[in-house]
């Protein structure tokens, strides 16, 4: 993973979804951060998540998870 430049934002953790899952999300799978780097929408409500590294997750419409996501200081 990259490293992230510094900013003014502010980091949360929040629980998301297949429908709130964006890119630039941070999932922790198996003990090591992944940020998600893309997206593609399966049937059902599923997404397939590709992460920077090269993992790939597929997320069903049920599943809930706790990321870190990047949110802008105004």
């Amino acid at each position: 993973m990259t490293a992230w430049p510094p900013s003014g934002s502010l980091a949360a953790n929040i629980e998301i979804t297949s429908i709130s899952v964006r890119r630039g999300d941070v999932i922790q799978i198996g003990g090591q951060p992944c940020r998600v780097a893309d997206l593609v929408q399966l049937p059902a409500g599923a997404k397939r998540l590709f992460f920077e590294s090269g993992e790939v997750l597929t997320m069903h419409a049920k599943s809930r998870l706790i990321a870190l996501r990047m949110t802008r200081k105004w």
